[in-house]
């Protein structure tokens, strides 16, 4: 087994934790690695806010020639992990008193407000109504991911963006606008009344980061590193990737490592709409390490306050932390949930497939990595686990997860 150890604070015993079943949970990830369903893993382990166990199992190339261990801090993108470093910069401006949750979004965006193409009245009224809360808890009825649900004429809102853009005429028609394109087209029919149902939207968390972009006349990146990353010294938590993170990058293929080296050679040129237009990341675009990721955590099991850096007030994350939505269904990717667990940016579902403990709230991202705050055991638990090939696989996250609460004693 190729096992690199990253630095700790306290042994296992010290907080109440059996290190045995780190034995376990080496062993198993191993078992994914010769499986082929993850090319490696990396992961840091806290209780009551001190690290306890920080690894990396695997390589950290792709390439069979290459058998450079991955390391503990080695880097990865958090991808949707990145809604709830969204969601804390959302509540930030509601504890400074510039918005609130329960703000229609056409308040801040008048986009929402002036569908351009002719339609019924009743689906603009619906438009309108979409509130900040709507979008933090993937109920705002917009057009869900791709995939979701069986649509074989779904084109998402990216997409969408992109065509418009290639047909506008700025000297004609001015700047060009990638909300009113995306809300032009298939956004302007929404998929179901808001509040009605769970559907995953990434698309809403890209439009709360245009939010926190309009209140603070910052760019929503530097808003959430300025705000929430750099006070809590997390100095591998950024969005546009610097020649030394991308050096200990994780690199799972041939296209990306040829973007990592553009990177390190600062050759990189936008190639992807959103960034040609600085479309915001904030629904998945932050870089990051496990063990970022647990002081994140701990910052959220703190009450908002971590190694002297205050981030939110403490009613604020109980808010967040929360059950937020009710007897809300969710059909997305086959499920068929009568009652999705979400609370502000978390998911909070609670179901057979899961030992953390009630109240305990987490969020995935694809690709894959997983953050999970269990208040009531004082823990908080973060890995990434890189799948080398298409599909998703339940072992390297939900599987993991029981392991590693497995030893708390």
């Amino acid at each position: 087994m190729l096992y690199t150890e990253g630095k700790t604070e306290v042994k296992p015993a010290e907080v109440g934790y059996n290190g045995k079943r780190l034995e376990v949970l080496n062993k198993h990830l191993q078992g994914l690695i010769d499986d082929g369903e993850i090319q490696c893993a990396t992961y840091c382990l806290s209780r009551k806010g001190k690290v306890f166990a920080h690894g990396a199992v695997g390589k950290k190339s792709f390439r069979k020639d290459d058998n450079t261990p991955v390391q503990p801090d080695s880097v990865r993108y958090i991808a949707s992990i990145t809604k709830v470093f969204t969601a804390v910069a959302i509540m930030k401006l509601v504890e400074d008193g510039i918005t609130r949750l329960d703000v229609p979004i056409g308040e801040i965006l008048p986009q929402f407000n002036t569908i351009p193409f002719t339609m019924p009245q009743y689906q603009k009224t619906i438009h309108a109504s979409i509130t900040l809360f709507h979008l933090l808890t993937h109920t705002s009825g917009m057009h869900a991911d791709g995939g979701c649900f069986e649509n074989k004429y779904q084109t998402d809102y990216w997409k969408m963006i992109d065509d418009a853009y290639k047909l506008h005429d700025r000297d004609k028609n001015g700047e060009f606008d990638w909300i009113s394109a995306a809300l032009g087209t298939i956004g302007n029919g929404l998929r179901v009344k808001p509040g009605s149902e769970g559907a995953y939207c990434s698309f809403g968390f890209v439009l709360l980061g245009a939010v926190i972009e309009k209140l603070t006349g910052m760019s929503a990146h530097k808003y959430i590193e300025d705000n929430i990353s750099k006070p809590l010294g997390m100095k591998d938590t950024i969005f546009d990737l610097s020649p030394d993170m991308a050096k200990r990058y994780i690199i799972t293929d041939e296209g990306f490592e040829n973007y990592l080296n553009s990177v390190i050679n600062g050759t990189n040129e936008p190639e992807w709409i959103g960034e040609k237009l600085k479309i915001p990341s904030t629904g998945g675009g932050l870089n990051g390490t496990a063990y970022d990721l647990v002081r994140f955590g701990n910052m959220m099991l703190s009450g908002g306050t971590f190694d002297g850096a205050r981030i939110l007030g403490r009613k604020a994350v109980e808010k967040m932390t929360t059950m937020a939505i009710h007897n809300k269904p969710d059909y997305c990717w086959g499920s068929n949930e009568p009652d999705r667990g979400y609370g502000i940016g978390f998911d909070m579902r609670n179901g057979p497939a899961y030992t953390y403990s009630q109240n305990t709230f987490m969020h995935e991202g694809a690709g894959a990595c997983s953050m999970n705050i269990d208040p009531k055991e004082e823990f908080v638990a973060a890995w990434f686990v890189p799948f080398s090939k298409e599909g998703w696989f339940s072992r390297a996250l939900y599987n993991v997860q029981s392991i590693i609460w497995s030893g708390i004693v």
